[in-house]
């Protein structure tokens, strides 16, 4: 038997990187799984690379979007009957700039996708959960959730501002078998990173993308880059029923990045 049969899944942003190593993961241990993004296309053609027959779906939204980012939960339920477990993944560094030199629509549009979106998402999960007095809600945050680097500075505060929220939902609805939980994934070299890594590395001041990871690298433990398959299986772990007495807290994969 898999660690999640009979489990319903939505994981946002998942249809490659972090949140498609999660819906991989939890098919294989037995869950009903929907994914989302934001193109059709690319939705077609992971449902087709992963395989998951009848227990794998996809829902096309952008979770910047509140009708989007609630519609996956309304979607998941018509499709597969409930909603077990919500993974709210989506999110990333949209601007990078110093504080002194960051607009007004720059620090919005990274509030909207990394702190807005995780609230409609868990707010609307809740909805459903409560109800049902069960649940798992997991929310991607990130290392720069409690460090923070320069030229990052909306990334850093809405990633430290989900953990907040994180907490404050876990002690509402505790006595009622959710739990409410984040993973904190250091660097990885996911083909985001590799998109955004060069202005990044501009706006950390570092010379460029591989320097830019070595940075990271040097800051760790283990001395080199986490992978999407370590963080898939904490959001397992976190996804189970062992995992009741679990809630309120952050678990970070970032080879022994944060001193805390």
């Amino acid at each position: 038997m898999g660690k999640l049969d009979g489990k319903v899944a939505a994981i946002t942003g998942s249809t490659r990187s972090i949140g498609r190593a999660i819906a991989e993961a939890y098919l294989r241990e037995g869950a009903q799984v929907v994914i989302n993004g934001r193109s059709a296309e690319k939705g077609a053609a992971a449902m087709k690379e992963m395989g998951g027959g009848p227990n794998l779906a996809f829902f096309a939204g952008d979770a910047r979007n509140q009708k989007d980012c609630e519609g996956i939960v309304d979607f998941t339920v018509e499709k597969f009957g409930k909603l077990d477990i919500m993974v709210l993944n989506s999110g990333g560094v949209e601007n990078t700039a110093p504080v002194a030199m960051m607009t007004d629509e720059e620090w919005m549009m990274e509030v909207t996708w990394n702190l807005h979106s995780v609230f409609w998402g868990m707010r609307k999960s809740l909805q459903h959960m409560i109800p049902r007095e069960a649940g798992r809600i997991i929310v991607t945050s990130s290392v720069e959730g409690k460090l923070g680097k320069p030229g990052i500075p909306g990334y850093a505060a809405t990633k430290h501002a989900v953990l907040g929220l994180m907490k404050s939902a876990a002690r509402e609805v505790g006595t009622l078998n959710i739990t409410v939980n984040a993973i904190l994934p250091g660097i990885i070299e996911t083909d985001i990173v590799r998109d955004t890594g060069p202005a990044s590395a501009v706006a950390m001041g570092v010379a460029g993308y591989d320097e830019l990871i070595a940075m990271f690298c040097a800051e760790s433990a283990i001395k080199r880059p986490n992978k999407v398959e370590e963080v898939a299986e904490v959001a397992v772990l976190l996804a189970r029923d062992v995992a009741a007495g679990i809630t309120g807290t952050s678990f970070p994969v970032d080879g022994g990045t944060m001193p805390y």
